[in-house]
């Protein structure tokens, strides 16, 4: 979700808007004679610097300002070319709109620029149809472009954004001083830190959630790190000093010291800008830590074999596999693709990929209807593609505020969509009224329309987004109808010709909103959730199974790749649903959707990790055998009963309370079977807090 901005942030963007908008109008239209290439180059600023949302501050919007640069003069091209006829128009509308929203799917750095990219192809591609005009608009957006990129390089560029990588040392520099010195770090200060963390607290610029390899190591490393900083957190109460450690739990000593050192030397490494260590020392303690818990279980006389302390090492093996994953990611997004597969390769499936493939399973996996992206996409084309088609059959004058209309009105609910309407047309009211006062006053009085033009824009752009859409509509009213009445000899007219086309764009975004997915993110939200925890139900018994089924090699882990994709999906959703508005008729009870995205993130960890080491299956007792492959089975059976509720809003029935002690006091206790154990109780613990969210209240 992206935060509304701050006051700063608006009055800073307005000014750069206001600068960069008039100066390109003024010299065009005054200086050169030139009122087409003046009114992109008016345009072009408002449409990338106010419509769209680039992420970053100072230089790095900038920077995304200028790349769009290439993609505004193609756009721009292909309206004026396709201006040839309405149903070209529409039909490049069509795909224009799809391809645009749908770019969402890149990140925020490269769908933030998408509105405004939208609203240079509306200009272009409605009539007149005028291709010796071509060069003029052209000069418009380059100018345009290049001035906004000016302004927010050296107009009020704002403070710098705490970098991802910054984030990230401060949680391993606070993880490894919690890890060597529990004292030193308070609970609260790990929460605080992991809260931080979270994508939707992190600057959007800043944010690693494109579809290439170093985005996806960042991302999970952000991940590893957030799972460690908890890991601490939880044991923060318990912890006791390294120096108090029981004499027979010397190797968990050493393992978190090596935890401790590795966080350390990576977090100074990120804060230095410098290539991060490599996880093979870590790699080697794990591994050598699991050795020595096989080894004393194995004798009976070793305090090794006792369950409770085997219990306490399986959380410190967790947090060392937690820290792992975050220093080997971070190596993968410094490094970049690698020749070879990274073991294990269900975890670090993406190092060894092209980008041209990483891109193209971003894509395929959303071009599904189950994928809220997608269907905003579709929303969005079929809305713009109609209001093109309505405009050039009514031949509307001013016909593009038609389709702004429907780009700036348009929401993801409907109810949502009617409440933005109901404020524009009132707004649009007030300010056309204001704006057909003016002109009749003004009359051709150009240079009073100069001079209001820029106090005009900065009041609009500062205290639009601030009051809302009704002041956001209306000041913009009359900022449209100062310029305009400099381009060409305007009336009072001009402002009922805006009313009439911004109510038409209103009732087609409204129709659009209504046939199509008028719920939003909520019947998906529910219809991912649901998918998604079945399919990590599918992935508990293939777990077990890969440790207990009798094999000569090495266990295999399931495969985890359906289920990360159920997992971006229910995410994408999630967030969406967590950005609308709530509706009236949505009962009180909730389900725990971050519970659920918690439940897959565990089980796919495990997946993952539980096969990394061989278990001597001959010393396995049946009973234990039979205790782990029921309780899987019992943990699928809930998951797809919960999921069940999801899809048909039936209350589940009491699920089952988790069991004793899976191994009997005379059964020699095997590490990676309580390893496996602490993993499965710790599902059915999730998944109990989120059947109790939606069971029957007493």
């Amino acid at each position: 979700m992206t935060p509304v901005p701050g006051g700063a942030a608006i009055l800073r963007r307005s000014i750069q808007v206001t600068c960069s908008a008039s100066v390109g109008f003024y010299v065009f239209l005054y200086g050169l004679q030139q009122p087409v290439a003046a009114l992109y180059s008016l345009f072009t600023p408002i449409a990338l610097g106010l419509l769209s949302t680039i992420p970053g501050t100072g230089r790095q919007q900038a920077w995304i300002t200028l790349r769009t640069l290439p993609f505004g003069v193609v756009l721009v091209a292909l309206g004026t070319a396709l201006a040839v006829s309405t149903w070209a128009a529409v039909a490049g509308m069509l795909i224009v709109g799809f391809l645009l929203t749908f770019a969402v799917v890149a990140g925020p750095r490269t769908a933030g620029p998408s509105p405004g990219l939208q609203l240079l192809y509306i200009l272009a591609c409605f009539p007149p149809y005028a291709p010796q005009t071509l060069g003029a608009r052209l000069t418009g957006v380059a100018v345009g472009v290049v001035l906004l990129t000016l302004c927010q390089v050296f107009v009020l560029s704002g403070p710098p954004a705490t970098g991802f990588r910054i984030l990230l040392a401060d949680a391993l520099e606070t993880a490894a001083a919690a890890a060597a010195d529990p004292a030193r770090v308070s609970e609260a200060r790990l929460r605080d830190l992991s809260e931080g963390m979270r994508l939707s607290q992190v600057p959007p610029g800043e944010r690693p959630t494109g579809p290439g390899r170093r985005d996806r190591a960042l991302a999970q490393a952000g991940a590893a790190v957030r799972r460690v900083v908890d890991q601490m957190a939880s044991r923060r109460a318990t912890s006791v000093p390294p120096g108090a450690v029981p004499r027979m739990d010397r190797t968990s000593a050493a393992l978190r010291e090596r935890v401790a050192r590795t966080c350390e030397d990576t977090g100074a490494a990120l804060r230095a800008g410098e290539r991060p260590p490599t996880a093979d020392a870590l790699d080697r303690a794990i591994r050598q830590f699991q050795a020595e818990r096989i080894r004393r279980a194995a004798d009976p006389e070793e305090p090794g074999a006792d369950t409770a302390v085997l219990r306490r090492q399986a959380a410190e093996l967790t947090l060392a596999e937690s820290a792992w994953i975050a220093v080997t990611a971070l190596g993968v997004s410094a490094a970049g693709r690698r020749t070879s597969p990274l073991a294990p390769h269900e975890l670090f499936w993406y190092a060894d990929l092209p980008t041209t493939r990483l891109w193209a399973r971003r894509i395929v996996g959303n071009a599904t209807h189950h994928s809220v992206w997608f269907q905003n996409a579709v929303r969005v084309a079929c809305g713009l593609a109609i209001a093109r088609l309505v405009a050039g059959t009514l031949d509307l004058a001013h016909g593009f505020w038609v389709l702004l209309a429907v780009l700036t009105l348009g929401r993801t609910t409907v109810g949502a969509t009617w409440r933005a309407v109901r404020q524009a047309m009132v707004g649009n009211l007030v300010g056309a009224v204001a704006a057909g006062a003016l002109l009749i006053a003004l009359g051709r009085h150009l240079d009073a329309y100069a001079a209001l033009l820029v106090p005009g824009m900065l009041i609009a752009f500062a205290l639009g987004p601030r009051l809302g859409v009704a002041y956001a509509q209306g000041l913009f009213t009359l900022v449209v109808s100062l310029a305009f009445a400099q381009i060409t000899p305007t009336s009072w007219r001009l402002s009922e010709a805006r009313i009439v086309d911004v109510v038409t764009g209103s009732v087609i975004g409204l129709l659009c909103g209504l046939l199509a997915w008028p719920a939003g993110a909520r019947r998906e939200v529910r219809r991912t959730m649901a998918g998604l925890l079945r399919s990590c139900g599918t992935l508990v018994p293939a777990t077990v199974e890969a440790l207990l089924a009798p094999s000569v090699a090495a266990p295999s882990p399931p495969a985890t790749l359906p289920t990360l994709r159920r997992l971006r999906l229910a995410e994408a959703a999630y967030a969406q649903y967590r950005s609308e508005p709530p509706t009236a008729w949505e009962g009180a009870a909730q389900a725990d959707w971050h519970g659920v995205l918690i439940v897959a993130y565990h089980t796919v960890l495990g997946a993952q990790r539980l096969p990394r080491f061989e278990v001597p299956l001959t010393e396995v007792p049946p009973d234990a055998r039979a205790w782990f492959r029921t309780t899987a089975a019992e943990l699928t059976t809930d998951a797809d009963r919960i999921a069940t509720y999801f899809t048909t809003n039936e209350r589940p029935a009491p699920g089952r309370r988790p069991p004793g002690p899976p191994l009997p006091e005379r059964h020699p206790a095997l590490p990676t079977l309580i390893d496996l154990e602490v993993w499965l109780t710790a599902i059915d613990h999730q998944l109990a807090r989120i059947e109790d969210s939606v069971g029957p209240k007493d």
